[in-house]
């Protein structure tokens, strides 16, 4: 599709489907703060409350907080969609939602997808897809709100809002809000529920911090930083490794000097490379923010290169941190932050994840 081509909009036949009294099959216990979200989401259904915005940490277990929801709207013949920024979250959540939902008709839709059929009662979509539909759906879930393009391609959240039907609530799932919406927030515009604790409930690992003099130039000039040899020294063999860095170029430097494996955005073989760091084929992966959320490993470190780039914002910092400590088998992995000088955004990730702790202490 180009910029200059003409849309064309087209009212067919509204889809129906079958009653369902069992639409969900899933078999599973919602933790209370699971609970008390996926109560709040079902109560902004049924009172057809415009927006809700659930703060959930990393791990939380989102997917199944949607579950009592959309459940309700199945039942009810609501149309429900679950956008996301990203083709590779719908192609992670198709399957899942194809089992907890098994008679429902479910369809993915992202560039290339198999699914064109429309008649879906649940679609799982990328933002993009959404310019497909017109006032169609009764309940919009965005996944992800903060992530790139989203917040970046002010056409994305023109698509979503086009795609809802006039009284149609949104629910926006999110572990880093971005300051317009932490200012709605404050000012009590927008209605949030948190979700301030993992699903095993263990607090979040907290990064620390290790200074590097010079780190820039060491890192140009393929010298090993004294810091990341240091934690490599230390650290348990036992976890595996998520390496981050900020540009490809130094991608290729880094994965070079440790013999390691790399991974990026136009990596033709990512998919197969994170397989492999899944089944721990792999042991350390060096990798660009493109893993920095929507995937789970449940025993790794972390350790990011140069945290101060500019691309490792609050939100950045906070997911990347989020990928330590997942299992219940092995909750508390190491988080590293190294830089040659600390940034507002180190500051505030770290404030940020203690405030989810604090709070999550509390219940």
């Amino acid at each position: 599709m180009l910029q200059c081509d003409t849309l064309i909009t087209w009212n067919g036949t509204t889809p129906s489907w079958p009653l369902q009294t069992q639409p969900c099959h899933w078999i599973g216990t919602l933790t209370p703060p699971q609970q008390r979200a996926a109560q709040a989401i079902v109560q902004a259904i049924s009172t057809q409350q415009k927006e809700l915005l659930i703060w959930a940490v990393c791990g939380s277990g989102k997917t199944e907080m949607l579950f009592p929801a959309i459940t309700k709207a199945i039942k009810e013949r609501k149309r429900i969609c679950i956008a996301t920024p990203r083709a590779d979250v719908v192609r992670e959540l198709f399957p899942r939602l194809q089992q907890a939902f098994p008679e429902s008709e479910i369809e993915a839709l992202y560039a290339d997808s198999p699914d064109r059929t429309d008649k879906g009662q649940l679609i799982i979509s990328t933002t993009h897809q959404l310019i497909r539909y017109y006032q169609a759906f009764d309940v919009m879930i965005i996944d992800e709100i903060d992530a790139f393009p989203f917040h970046h391609d002010k056409t994305l959240p023109f698509l979503t809002d086009r795609a809802c039907k006039q009284d149609a609530t949104s629910i926006y799932l999110t572990a880093t809000p971005r300051p317009e919406h932490k200012r709605k927030i404050h000012q009590r515009k927008l209605p949030v529920q948190f979700v301030p604790i993992r699903f095993h409930g263990h607090p979040l690992p907290i990064p620390k911090l290790k200074i590097e003099i010079n780190l820039r130039k060491k890192l140009q000039q393929g010298t090993e930083p004294k810091a990341l040899q240091q934690f490599l020294t230390k650290r348990s063999t036992s976890r595996q490794l998520l390496l981050f860095v900020s540009t490809i170029a130094l991608l290729k430097k880094v994965a070079d000097h440790y013999q390691a494996v790399a991974v990026h955005a136009e990596d033709p073989d990512r998919k197969e490379k994170v397989e492999q760091f899944r089944q721990k084929k792999i042991n350390t992966l060096v990798t660009t923010t493109i893993l920095e959320r929507g995937v789970t490993f449940p025993s790794v470190d972390v350790v990011i290169l140069d945290a101060g780039h500019h691309v490792f914002d609050e939100a950045a910092l906070v997911q990347i941190a989020g990928r330590a400590g997942r299992s219940p088998d092995d909750p508390d992995g190491n988080v590293l932050f190294i830089h040659q000088g600390k940034t507002n955004a180190m500051e505030d990730a770290i404030a940020q994840i203690k405030m989810m702790n604090k709070k999550g202490k509390k219940l």
